[in-house]
């Protein structure tokens, strides 16, 4: 199969540029500048050049391809309506491309959406009336192109997908704590995050590209629930700095754009997942990555 691929540079992306390719798959890989260009071809991809903010680059992407990967996002969480915005572009114009085709579109989305402290399971859909979450948009944009003749499909991952040169939610975590002294969790730290490695993020995405049915939900979800203070300590132990909770008066000063994540509770289940696509993850685990993955050199 002949997979466009949007974010095939970043972090989770060249992960499953490589698992494609090792399956067999050829890649056309987005790429805004030289240096991704660059990236993508030493990975063995082909390069499609554009970026998110050129609906027209994006369909002729999709339209040149068997399926569509979508894992770019704008990480700017200063700017984050705006982030929104142009990732709900980019699914619009994408799967309007691949309308009535058949063909596969996986999109991407989060665990940190449900965030209410039970259990979250792939059954759950978010709510697009009254109070919803911003990027509830999004979710709905690709499920309901698998009424329109597009096999789309959505992997949520958890909010930490961890390995050697990860540089979102946990590195950033880390860096505060580093500034700041201390390894902050917020209250008595009972509140939990999923988690998942690297590079069973990237097979996931494969498996739902082969083989997910029309309108599916998955879960990046390897370890359902990691309590916050145990994230803490495992990084007050690595920096040698002391971890204790804070108010919730201090959660922004400490934690700057992260305030509104971090007391979150996200409990997540992964069963359906691994049943209907025969998922086994097999990654070491979070506090095990943190330990001996390099975080703290």
């Amino acid at each position: 199969m002949r997979v466009f691929v949007t974010g095939a540079t970043g972090f989770i992306g060249s992960a499953t540029v490589t698992e494609l390719l090792a399956a067999g798959h050829q890649v056309l890989g987005l790429a805004r500048n030289d240096a991704a260009a660059q990236t993508l071809e030493r990975l063995g991809a082909e390069v499609h050049r554009g970026e998110l903010a050129d609906l027209d680059s994006l369909a002729a992407g999709a339209r040149a391809a068997d399926g569509v990967l979508h894992l770019a996002f704008i990480h700017d969480f200063h700017n984050y309506a705006e982030s929104i915005e142009a990732d709900r572009r980019a699914i619009q114009a994408m799967t309007r491309a691949l309308e009535g085709s058949g063909k596969p579109f996986v999109g991407t989305s989060g665990t940190l959406l449900f965030g209410s402290g039970r259990a979250g399971t792939e059954a759950d859909s978010l709510p697009t009336e009254g109070h919803v979450h911003p990027r509830a948009a999004a979710e709905a944009l690709v499920l309901g192109a698998a009424t329109r003749g597009v096999r789309a499909s959505l992997v949520r991952l958890a909010p930490t997908v961890h390995g050697r040169g990860d540089h979102g939610f946990i590195p950033f975590i880390i860096q505060r704590a580093r500034q700041n002294g201390v390894a902050a969790y917020v209250g008595d730290g009972a509140n939990r995050w999923p988690a998942v490695y690297r590079l069973d993020a990237a097979r996931l995405f494969r498996l739902a590209l082969e083989k997910a049915v029309p309108g599916s939900r998955f879960h990046g979800v390897a370890e359902e629930g990691i309590p916050m203070r145990a994230i803490a300590e495992t990084i007050g132990r690595g920096l040698g700095v002391p971890a204790r909770g804070i108010p919730p008066d201090q959660v922004a000063a400490h934690f700057d754009w992260m305030a509104g994540f971090v007391a979150i509770d996200n409990p997540s289940t992964s069963a359906i997942t691994r049943e209907s696509l025969d998922w086994r993850p097999d990654g070491p685990g979070l506090l095990n990555d943190l330990r001996e993955g390099g975080y703290f050199s």
